[in-house]
């Protein structure tokens, strides 16, 4: 490639790159670190300095060049966690700062990032009711629980795949779904199909734990990103909340005893 064909960005169009990068990075569940050296390398593969700040529903991002200096406020988005998503966005910044990968390229290389498809969600529903079992023997569940948790996860999942494809607030959909999972779990009791129902019905809504976001809120506080460390952490509590809110609404509605 020459010279004369040499994509050359302005400020502006760094900007724009790097805001959708970011949003795509930080709803596909990475950390601040991570997203602080990509944005930097990116930033600096074009000439520019970059920095951010990651507000509870913003981030803030400015790029400084030569002359000029931009700076935008980007909405945050609710996205799956994907971490093959996140491993081809820190090999695109890989690309552009070691193999000087053109910034045309690299526009159209983060718009096909944007555009790739999830795991197939027939799959991914089967594997996350494998797990949730798995979880359930590992907590000391017999056979039948296994089962029972199998079922249950595997229509609490469908149940959230449903309302998330419609866009239903997230906090809702863990109320419903774990809700629809604690009522299915609670049949080992009801039936005494088993010898550990209460088991089954602990472990049947564990697919809806926020690991990463509480994870990910403790790598930012390490990394002094109080701000975001503290919304991460909220957003993490509050799932929780709902899920616990949904548990005991099952186990209530099949006059379960919690303790």
């Amino acid at each position: 490639m020459t010279n004369s064909t040499i994509c050359r960005p302005t400020v502006k169009e760094v900007s724009d790159f790097l805001s959708e990068y970011a949003v795509q990075l930080f709803g596909s569940g990475a950390t601040c670190i991570r997203m602080e050296k990509n944005m930097h390398r990116i930033a600096r593969s074009q000439d520019m300095e970059a920095s951010f700040s990651i507000l509870p529903r913003h981030i803030h991002l400015t790029v400084t060049g030569h002359d000029n200096t931009v700076t935008s406020v980007v909405a945050i988005r609710d996205l799956p966690i994907s971490f093959a998503k996140i491993a081809l966005l820190s090999k695109l910044s890989w690309q552009m700062a070691d193999r000087h990968l053109d910034f045309c390229h690299a526009s159209r290389a983060l718009s096909r990032i944007v555009r790739t498809p999830g795991a197939n969600p027939w799959l991914l529903l089967v594997l996350v009711s494998l797990a949730n079992a798995s979880f359930c023997r590992l907590f000391g569940g017999d056979m039948v629980a296994m089962v029972i948790v199998f079922v249950a996860t595997f229509a609490g999942f469908l149940v959230k795949q449903m309302l998330m494809e419609r866009h239903v607030d997230f906090r809702l959909t863990a109320v419903v779904c774990s809700f629809v999972s604690a009522v299915l779990a609670s049949s080992d009791a009801l039936f005494s199909l088993g010898a550990t129902p209460e088991i089954a019905v602990g472990t049947s809504v564990l697919y809806l734990i926020p690991g990463i976001p509480f994870i990910n809120s403790f790598c930012d506080m390490i990394d002094r990103h109080y701000l975001c460390s503290f919304g991460r952490m909220m957003n993490a509590v509050v799932l929780s909340c709902c899920l616990s809110a949904g548990l005991c609404a099952g186990m209530m509605l099949m006059n379960l005893g919690m303790f």
